[in-house]
């Protein structure tokens, strides 16, 4: 059975269409599966940047944050002779 589909149209810079084009034609597939591919990634990619968020905005709220001039006094030390550890 194949799943439902819906045609979605973008503008989208001749320099990329040339680019999608070209990796179609070296895949072997079409512009539509790179398109899907692409899509893809990039939803999956966002939705994991949503959880970690969510993740890090939830940190903050039960108080597991370092403090600032920790972190900054850590950073600082980078490169030089005795760098500090890593706040925690």
């Amino acid at each position: 059975m194949t799943a439902a589909t819906k045609v979605l149209t973008a503008h989208v810079p001749l320099p990329l269409a040339d680019k999608v084009d070209q990796m179609a034609a070296r895949l072997e597939r079409s512009r539509g599966w790179i398109m899907k591919q692409a899509l893809s990634a990039w939803i999956a990619q966002e939705e994991e940047r949503d959880r970690l968020t969510q993740e890090a905005l939830a940190d903050v709220d039960a108080g597991r944050v370092i403090n600032h001039q920790a972190v900054q006094a850590w950073a600082e030390s980078l490169g030089t002779d005795q760098p500090l550890p890593v706040p925690r």
